[in-house]
């Protein structure tokens, strides 16, 4: 009886040990602008902060979900089995920009971040917003518009937002690639601050 006691024992305290070992984690899912697009990806701005995340007491692990390409759709189709797998405590959501580039009805990605932002909460877990800028040549009302749907989904479900991912970045040929619309390596490093700021007060 008394082995029987011990041995109970000593597996609870191993369980415990180990969930106390196990990094918490952040779940980023986004496009291009978080997949590290034609930079090496110890560069990307999800590796840069991870850096910082798995030196913490206790750690978080920084879990990069994002594909080159994503739209608000595909990201909320894939939503669901990450959660599952990843159990994640934060959700980063960085879609949109896909949506907007191909002139996709505004309404359509308010819909789906909705979408995300309820599951993801849904799973008891924390949503971090990265909202995004267009071209001037979209126009302003469209980009307006964009603007409007990221802080509306902020608003409705009181989650963090970083209004503009790219901010202090966009405009700096130095730090953006020739296509004008990726960081170089760089650049990475200020978005990564743009995403702490918001980031670092929900992993207290």
């Amino acid at each position: 009886m008394r082995r029987s006691l011990v041995l109970l024992l000593l597996m609870v305290f191993c369980a415990v040990a180990h969930a106390a070992g196990s990094p918490r984690k952040v779940l980023v899912l986004g496009d291009s602008l978080s997949a590290a697009h034609n930079i090496p990806v110890e560069a990307g701005w999800v590796r840069l902060l991870d850096a910082r995340t798995s030196n913490m007491a206790p750690p978080w692990a920084m879990v990069n979900a994002s594909i080159s390409g994503e739209t608000s759709l595909s990201g909320r189709n894939r939503l669901p089995a990450l959660l599952g797998r990843e159990k994640p405590g934060v959700v980063v959501i960085e879609l949109g920009a896909n949506d907007g580039l191909q002139g996709l009805p505004l309404g359509k990605l308010a819909e789906n971040l909705d979408a995300m932002v309820t599951a993801a909460q849904g799973a008891g877990a924390k949503v971090l917003l990265l909202g995004i800028e267009l071209p001037v040549n979209y126009g302003p009302q469209y980009r307006d518009g964009l603007r409007k749907v990221y802080a509306d989904a902020a608003k409705k479900h009181g989650v963090a937002l970083v209004p503009f991912l790219l901010d202090g970045v966009a405009l700096d040929p130095a730090l953006m690639q020739d296509d004008g619309l990726h960081p170089t390596a760089k650049g990475e490093s200020r978005v990564a601050e743009n995403v702490w700021k918001a980031l670092a007060p929900l992993l207290r």
